[in-house]
């Protein structure tokens, strides 16, 4: 390593997954846990049309749901639930415990309440919109 470190934005592409997905089971083995890293995207499409989009990262025994997003035109159609439900079928029954996520107070909670998933911690701020929700669902 030079003395010289550069750091710089990147986009996030095939050769930092990879990167990361390595260091991840890399430093699991050192330390005797099965990591089992493996990201994921699902989206739902018309034709063409991307509708909605989940993506996150399932490690040791759980899964996290970094980012769900669904076309304004699209939500209240069922397009959030089928793809939060393509990611619980795919990890079921692979030794994953739980799926985490988090929202804010402005976005969808009651969503996430409807597909089981039970509120863990509650981040409070100063802008009350912006209150943070962290979620957990058992597999």
């Amino acid at each position: 390593m030079s003395s010289e470190i550069l750091i710089e934005r990147r986009e996030h592409d095939d050769k930092i997954g990879e990167f990361i997905g390595e260091a991840f089971e890399a430093y699991a083995a050192d330390n005797d846990i099965l990591c089992d890293y493996e990201e994921f995207c699902f989206v739902a499409k018309d034709g063409e049309k991307i509708l909605g989009a989940v993506t996150g990262h399932a490690y040791y025994n759980e899964v996290h749901v970094g980012d769900l997003i669904v076309d304004k035109e699209c939500r209240g159609k069922d397009v959030g639930t089928k793809l939060m439900l393509a990611v619980e079928e795919e990890f079921r029954g692979k030794g994953r415990e739980n799926i985490n996520l988090s929202t804010y107070e402005f976005q969808a909670l009651g969503f996430y309440k409807k597909l089981g998933y039970e509120v863990e911690f509650v981040r409070p701020n100063s802008i009350p919109k912006l209150k943070k929700y962290f979620l957990r669902k058992k597999l």
